[in-house]
């Protein structure tokens, strides 16, 4: 009895202990749990599960445990919206595997107690704003097989400790603040699949030779970080890889013959370095590959024919570089290509007959190079083409007839060849949204067809033999923008139809045949800014109401038979002479005094519309003295104020923990230490008890007494969760009923409005001529915009949402096919209410913003007429998809019948005021 109750007594004891230990284990982790919490501002309360009344197993937001319960496994609450430090208590869970923070707005340094938590496999802390340098400790995890850093602010070099790891499989260091030399330690990661190291970061040297010997590496992304040297051959050594992108560094050398060894290979980027020599041919070994880019660099000699051989080929992009020769002619034949881009190269022969066999070619682009003979037919028939740029060359022969059919082509251009032979008369495409022929030789009359082409942005047929009438069907283009038939044979009346292009900006008809008067109509066009109609044989007078024409920046009306007296007000108040002369019968304060033809009304009313030069002066003098009295009274009344305001209340508003107060704030408020003055208010520099240093930005105030805030609070509450490596961070603000004190971190390197304004150069706000060329003006200004106008179209970020290498601008092409007629498969299902042609417009507007082609995209002050110049439902002939109501048509233009009753929604919001 006593030998059975022995062991029966021991394994009761052993119970117990576990369900003790048990239990402290769940409290010990709780309790972890809890005060992690408690460290984070969680503002959309995505943690509010989180408490002790539920199980934590069972209930808690992104919290996974064993099967039994009692141990934490997974933590993931990427993605919430949290902000507030890395939680230290997070290394009390000492058998947590998988820890999951990414996408979030976590700051400070990394907490290196974490280095604790021996059992971590997974971390992952992508795209918060954690600073300070790597942490060091990470590699005491011995386990540690996925690492992802990236998209934060860590600082100096990467430790050589990083090498250490036995089972790490996946790092990503990109989107940092790196520098120094990458150390070679790290080839001694043989499992190591995928290595991401780029991007933001700025090394200084080369590759390490070392890292050949990562022998199990299957991606390695080290672009855009300042590299240099020449490419270790040893990468040859790698016969996993699959995907191999150096872009954008300053490599320099020739192509190592050993990477024809990469039998693995598929994406090879090598572009916008300083590569030189000629492409080795041990690259025809790359069976695999389906991606080559080796634009812009220093290569030369002919694009070796294996090229057009290799199997899996989709995308040939080997622009702005030296290369001579002919187009390999098997190019094509594979039936995978996609994307052929050999522009700005010294290229001759032919093109290819055979580039979309298999048809799959969208994009084909060689302008810039010396090819000759025809176009080939074949490219009519070319169902997935959605670009051709074939302009700059010296092509002949005539335009493929269906090559304007195809029902995706949204661009050609074929200016500056020999193209003979006519304009295509075919249906035509409502996608095709740019036409460029000019300087050519084509000739004849324009076909009627051109009103199918519905979806026309630019029509440039500058510098051909065109003739005939310019067809009344052109009114039908209503998205077009520019329109250039100069240097033609043009004749006749010019189509008082081209008014309906209610949204051209540019007008260029000069040196045709033209004849007759100015139409009337083209009065009505709103956001023209450019206007050209000189040497034609045009005749009668100027229509007056063309002064009424606030956007005409430019108008030439030389060298025809014009008569009469000139407008004198509104825009044409700043021409000069040379947009007037050769019209003899022409008069006004430009060209001379008008002949005793022209009424004297006329004369009196150009007359009456001028004030002495004497009488404008003593105005300015008055207003002056006015604004200085007023001024000077102001100043006054601001002081009798000043201690009165400052009395009331003051609230701090936070957006991460501070130690200081508004008091702290106020004491700022010094005349000694401003540091910046505008329009929108002056700028302090603060020491906060704890030294910390700010700048603290004083708004102008309030009217006196008002209580509403016209949506300062909800609006700087936004900018308070920004968090953004090019924009400055708000701290936080103080307020009372009179004034707003906005406190920044100081930039000490810099205004607050410098580093406020280079959001456009954030990775998905970037145009993607900056990659390229590392410069930016103001059309990638336009672009940023556009990326901007998608957001709100979509309501989503301009990255992370997509898929890998996937960003807003992309996504929205491949979803709407550019066309915004399928702006519904994209938008913010919030947005439902909005009027569906206040949205489409929108989103044509940015479309045009985020033209690949900086040129183009239009300038800001087009953006604004575009968006200003808002089609009504009924012109604009649009069918809501959401519905399947008819929104309004030409030829119906609404019913008179009172609405049926029903419940009362409130308004939908307009589109343009958000």
């Amino acid at each position: 009895m006593r030998t059975l109750f022995l062991p029966f007594l021991l394994l009761l004891v052993l119970s117990v202990l576990s369900v003790g230990v048990s239990a402290a284990n769940l409290r010990s982790d709780e309790t972890a749990l809890l005060t992690a919490k408690s460290l984070l501002s969680d503002p959309s309360s995505s943690l509010s599960s989180w408490n002790a009344s539920t199980d934590r197993c069972s209930n808690w937001t992104g919290v996974s445990c064993d099967s039994s319960k009692r141990f934490i496994l997974s933590i993931d609450i990427s993605a919430l919206n949290l902000s507030g430090p890395v939680p230290p208590s997070l290394s009390l869970l000492r058998t947590l595997r998988h820890l999951n923070l990414s996408n979030n707005a976590l700051n400070g340094t990394f907490p290196r107690s974490l280095a604790v938590l021996r059992s971590l496999t997974v971390l992952d802390l992508y795209n918060n704003n954690l600073t300070g340098p790597l942490p060091v400790e990470l590699a005491q995890i011995p386990n540690l097989r996925h690492l992802h850093l990236g998209g934060n602010f860590f600082s100096g070099e990467i430790p050589v400790q990083y090498g250490s790891w036995q089972y790490i499989e996946y790092i990503a260091l990109s989107g940092n603040e790196l520098v120094g030399p990458i150390p070679p330690e790290l080839g001694n990661l043989s499992t190591l699949k995928e290595l991401y190291i780029g991007y933001f970061n700025s090394y200084a040297g080369g590759l390490p030779a070392e890292f050949g010997n990562l022998s199990s590496l299957v991606r390695l992304d080290a672009a855009n970080c300042g590299l240099s040297g020449e490419i270790p051959p040893e990468l040859g050594l790698l016969k996993n890889l699959d995907t191999l992108f150096l872009q954008v560094n300053g490599f320099s050398g020739t192509l190592p013959v050993e990477l024809g060894s990469l039998s693995s290979l598929k994406s090879l980027d090598l572009s916008n370095n300083a590569l030189t020599g000629k492409i080795p041919a041990s690259l025809s070994n790359l069976k695999n590959l389906t991606l080559l880019n080796l634009f812009r660099n220093k290569l030369y000699g002919e694009i070796p024919e294996f090229v057009g051989d290799l199997p899996s080929l989709q995308v040939l992009q080997l622009w702005e570089n030296n290369f001579t020769g002919s187009i390999p002619r098997t190019l094509g034949r594979n039936g995978q290509l996609q994307n052929l881009d050999l522009s700005s190269n010294k290229l001759t022969g032919s093109l290819p007959a055979d580039l979309c066999y298999g048809n799959k070619l969208q994009t084909l682009i060689a302008l810039g190079n010396f090819l000759f003979g025809p176009i080939p037919d074949s490219l009519g028939q070319c169902e997935s083409l959605t670009r051709v740029r074939l302009g700059e060359n010296y092509l002949n022969g005539s335009i493929p007839p269906r090559l304007f059919s195809l029902s995706e082509l949204t661009q050609v251009e074929l200016q500056d060849n020999l193209l003979t032979g006519e304009f295509p008369n075919t249906v035509g495409s409502s996608n095709l949204g740019e036409i460029s022929l000019s300087n050519n030789q084509l000739m004849g009359v324009l076909p009627a067809s051109i009103g199918n082409f519905s979806g026309v942005q630019k029509l440039l047929l500058d510098h051909n033999s065109f003739s005939g009438k310019i067809p009344p069907e052109i009114g039908k283009l209503q998205q077009l923008s520019k329109m250039d038939f100069s240097s033609n044979s043009f004749s006749g009346d010019i189509t008082p139809e081209i008014s309906k292009c209610k949204l051209l900006t540019y007008l260029d008809l000069s040196r045709n045949n033209l004849s007759g008067q100015i139409p009337e109509e083209i009065t009505g066009m709103r956001i023209l800014n450019y206007l050209n109609l000189s040497r034609n044989n045009l005749d009668g007078q100027i229509p007056p109401m063309i002064s009424t024409m606030q956007s005409l920046t430019a108008v030439d009306f030389s060298y025809n038979n014009l008569s009469g007296l000139v407008p004198g007000t509104g825009q044409f108040s700043y021409f000069n002479a040379t947009s007037f002369v050769g019209n003899p019968n022409l008069c006004g304060p430009y060209i001379g005094a008008c002949k005793s033809g022209v009424s004297d009304s006329e004369v009196h009313t150009k007359r009456s519309g001028s004030l002495p030069n004497s009488f404008k002066l003593l105005v300015v003098i008055g207003l002056l003295l006015f604004s200085v009295t007023f001024a000077i009274a102001a100043i006054f009344k601001a002081r009798s104020l000043k201690r009165a305001s400052e009395a009331r209340a003051w609230k701090l508003t936070a957006f991460q923990r501070l130690d200081f107060t508004c008091d702290d704030v106020l004491d700022s408020l010094k005349e000694e230490n401003i540091i910046g003055k505008g329009g929108a208010g002056i700028v302090y520099k603060g020491v906060m008890p704890n030294g910390e240093h700010v700048a603290v930005k004083r708004l102008p105030g309030m009217s006196r007494g008002s209580s509403h805030d016209h949506g300062f609070n909800a609006e700087i509450q936004t900018l308070g969760r920004i968090r953004h490596r090019h924009i400055v961070r708000l701290l936080g603000f103080c307020s009372n009923h009179e004034t707003n004190l906005l406190v920044y971190e100081y930039m000490p390197n810099g205004s607050a409005s410098e580093c406020m304004s280079a959001i456009a150069g954030s990775y998905g706000y970037i145009a993607p001529e900056y990659a390229y060329t590392l410069k930016v003006d103001e059309k990638s200004d336009v672009y940023s915009f556009g990326v901007v106008l998608l957001e709100l179209i979509t309501g989503r970020k301009p990255v992370g949402e997509f898929g890998d290498g996937v960003d807003i601008v992309q996504w929205v092409r491949m979803n709407t096919n550019s066309s915004k007629e399928n702006v519904t498969k994209i938008l913010d299902p919030r947005l439902e209410a909005v009027p569906m042609n206040e949205v489409m417009h929108v989103f044509y507007v940015a479309m045009l913003c985020v033209e690949e082609q900086s040129v183009q995209r239009p300038t800001m002050r087009e953006v604004v007429q575009i968006l200003t110049e808002l089609p009504r439902k009924e012109d604009a002939g649009l069918k809501d998809n959401r519905s399947g109501s008819d929104m309004g048509d030409e030829g119906e233009k609404g019913s008179d019948e009172p609405p049926q009753a029903g419940p009362q929604t409130p308004p939908a919001p307009d589109l343009l005021s958000i």
